[in-house]
Parts: C-alpha cells; structure tokens; sequence
C-alpha cells in the first residue's frame, strides 16, 4: 500500500465513520476538506496518470472537484466538473443519468459541448465508487462527445461483501 492509500485509511480509522456500506468521512473529506491529504491524494494520482497524455479532467458536481481540481494542477491541465443543472448560459450539451447511492436521488449531469471535444483523453476522477452510476454517466457523456476515457480514479472506492457480489457463493 502506497503512502497516500496508507494515510487515507488511517485518516478513515482515526476520523471517519463505517455504517454498513457508508463511509463517512465528512470530517477531512467531503463536507470539510483536508487539503493536505487531498494534495497528497493528487499527487499520488497524477504519478499514475503522468504517462498517459491526459488532456482533460473530468469529475461531477460536488465532491469530486477539490480533487480533480488539484490532479489537473499537478498535471497542468484544465478539469470538467459536470453540473447537476444545466445553467441557462449552456448552450448545445452532453447529458446522462445518475444515481448517488450517498443521496438515495437520481440526477442528470450535463456537460456543454464547448468544453468538451472529439479526440480528447479524459481522466476520470470522484470521490467514492458505490455503484458505478456516475462512471456510467460519466462514460456516456464521453462517448457522446467522441473523446476517450483513458482512465478513472476514485478515493474510496466500496467493494459490497464477497456474498453479495456473488450470490451463488457458499
């Protein structure tokens, strides 16, 4: 385990909460941010993705925007977070469905054509991986603007019990 992935579970330990498949971590990352652990979180993921020709970041509304924001600076890149309204200022638009499992709501995320091009390499990037929903999104907007997803990250991503994931296990 990686020095970021070490922190974070200790930081998870010490200062978050685990309720069935919730994770709470509101104390250092999603409702106040650590900005230490975020950068280092950054770090560790633009290490991953230096080799990749990465053009764009691309998160969704809310959470996942302090880190994308922070990848795409160590990256030197410009990052996309899709809104969950589309603003009257969007003109033409890419649009997908999503569920937050957090949230218990289903939203659409829309991302505006201008900002997102044929061609170009998309880096993923949010806050927890419940159920794929937002990747799902995430990767429909994508395809519909022709770029490439070239990969995904996530901070937390919750893995559902080996029985439950097959419920044909003894």
């Amino acid at each position: 385990m990686n020095n970021a992935a070490q922190t974070l579970l200790e930081r998870i330990k010490r200062d978050g909460k685990i309720d069935g498949e919730v994770i709470k971590v509101d104390l250092f990352l999603n409702h106040m941010v650590d900005p230490q652990l975020i950068d280092l979180l950054a770090a560790d993921i633009a290490e991953q993705f230096a080799d990749k020709s990465i053009e764009k970041i691309l998160t969704a509304e809310t959470s996942g925007i302090m880190l994308a924001q922070a990848v795409a600076g160590k990256l030197r890149i410009p990052f996309i977070y899709a809104k969950k309204k589309r603003p009257l200022t969007m003109g033409e638009y890419y649009a997908a469905a999503s569920y937050s499992f957090t949230k218990q709501e289903s939203t659409t995320l829309y991302v505006a054509k201008e900002v997102l091009r044929p061609g170009e390499r998309i880096l993923f990037i949010d806050d927890f991986f419940a159920r794929g929903s937002t990747l799902k999104a995430a990767e429909e907007i994508i395809d519909q603007a022709q770029a490439l997803l070239v990969g995904s990250a996530v901070i937390i991503k919750i893995v559902a019990p080996r029985h439950l994931r097959n419920p044909h296990a003894g």
